[in-house]
């Protein structure tokens, strides 16, 4: 791949690297103080209004999506590799994403109305969330099966007339608690005695406000939420929606998973690499201006070990990104110059065929999964015992950005499910391709959630 970033990821860089310094950074402890009071809890700071306000009115909003829906005006947009490190920046704080409508889950969620809704879907529900008037959320994980793997979804969706009924129980669903958010996109099965397992799952939208839309409680990662945003346990008790919310038609679930799993993987791995280079900063300056036993941590052996280690492990996890980012858009551009790219689906019947994006290279995500959450973890204030070795009795305790950081980070770590699954299944396929890491052969490994 080539090392140079393009002129325009150049110029985006740039502006939002200024925008974050003179806008983000000398209120990011005033967003925690409006986000504490437990009657507001959930809902989205008066500061992060003003803002997501700003930023639009500077054109630093829905970045990450190209085509149509997007801010180019010739519907080019930004490819992952070149929206890859301006993501990077913005995850230097972890609620600064938002401030550029390009948070999670309405990103992916947005992505999957662009790509799969039809024109009414979009007209209802993706033009407001585009436009930063709502928020949504992403209801997969369910309690009682491994949900990393899509295909053990156990949701009913189940056709009833000209309505779907949907039955079952679902937590970690990702940004539910907020006020503003107003649209859920479950996953569930519509045949779950198809012989394909891949297409028993279906999609489908669910307004927030549903009746039986039951929230039971939001759901705690080492005790720390994610206020004001919010992973809740959501049980669906007979919730009726009409037939026309199912995305894409059923059996296509598992699909439209596939399609969010690779740039949401990418977006989350950029995000928490710029978590990660902020706080190898802060670890760095900590060294340097606090003394013990008669000389600065600085000159401490295990301190510049930890920083030392710290510093390759971030550089490891940004290249092995960008290098599933680069990966990715050149698979896309192969697939455009395909003949039957575009070929027709549900959306051609609505005079909108599109192209429909193959699925991510598995093995590249499996790599992405398996090492960048841990190797930020391992980073202080991540990290417990890097965390105690830089920064002492405060690396214990942090409220504010130093929580959220923590809290984040060893969200990340379980996210896509057992952490340690993901390098087996790199090995595996390793060892399937002979060690090769630009040309990996065989069949596409489908057993990912997303």
């Amino acid at each position: 791949m080539d090392f140079q970033h393009s002129e325009r990821s150049l110029e985006l860089q740039e502006r939002v690297r200024r925008f974050m310094r003179t806008h983000v950074e000398p209120v990011e402890e005033l967003y925690y103080e409006q986000v504490k009071p437990e009657a507001t809890r959930y809902r989205t700071p008066q500061i992060l209004q003003d803002l997501k306000r700003l930023a639009r009115e500077q054109g630093l909003w829905n970045l990450f999506l190209s085509g149509e829906h997007g801010q180019d005006p010739n519907n080019t947009g930004l490819t992952n590799l070149e929206y890859a490190p301006v993501k990077e920046i913005m995850g230097r704080i972890l609620w600064a994403p938002e401030v550029f409508n390009c948070s999670a889950p309405d990103v992916g969620n947005m992505e999957v109305l662009a790509n799969y809704g039809t024109p009414a879907q979009q007209e209802r529900w993706l033009k407001p969330l585009l436009e930063g008037r709502m928020r949504s959320g992403f209801s997969m994980t369910e309690p009682q099966v491994a949900s990393s793997d899509a295909t053990n979804i156990q949701c009913e969706i189940r056709r009833d007339g000209g309505d779907y009924v949907i039955n079952g129980r679902k937590w970690f669903t990702s940004g539910a608690m907020n006020e503003d958010c107003e649209i859920l996109i479950v996953m569930g099965k519509t045949a779950p005695d198809d012989p394909d397992r891949h297409r028993q799952q279906s999609m489908i939208l669910v307004p927030r406000a549903t009746p039986g839309v039951r929230i039971v409680r939001d759901m705690l990662t080492y005790g720390y939420d994610d206020a004001p945003v919010g992973h809740p346990e959501i049980v669906y008790e007979n919730v009726r929606v009409p037939a026309e919310n199912i995305l894409l038609g059923e059996g296509r679930g598992f699909e439209i998973a596939q399609g969010r799993l690779g740039p949401g993987r990418i977006h989350h791995c950029m995000r928490l690499i710029g978590c990660a280079q902020r706080a190898l900063e802060l670890m760095c300056q900590r060294a340097v201006s606090r003394t013990a036993f008669g000389k600065p941590l600085a000159e401490q052996g295990s301190v510049r070990e930890d920083i030392a280690h710290s510093f390759c492990e971030i550089a490891q996890a940004r290249l092995l990104t960008l290098q599933a980012a680069d990966r990715m858009d050149r698979e896309r551009q192969q697939d455009r110059a395909r003949p039957d790219c575009g070929r027709q689906d549900r959306g051609a019947q609505h005079g909108r065929p599109r192209y429909r994006p193959r699925h991510p290279d598995p093995r590249r995500c499996r790599r992405l999964a398996g090492h960048v959450p841990g190797a930020c973890l391992r980073l202080r204030p991540l990290h417990p015992h890097r965390r105690r070795t830089g920064s002492g009795a405060s690396g214990r305790g942090g409220e504010g950005a130093d929580q959220a950081w923590r809290g984040d980070g060893l969200a990340n770590a379980i996210t896509d499910g057992p952490i340690s699954s993901f390098p087996r299944k790199a090995r595996r396929h390793e060892h399937l391709a002979g060690g090769a890491l630009t040309t990996v052969t065989g069949p596409d490994v489908r057993a990912e959630g997303a």
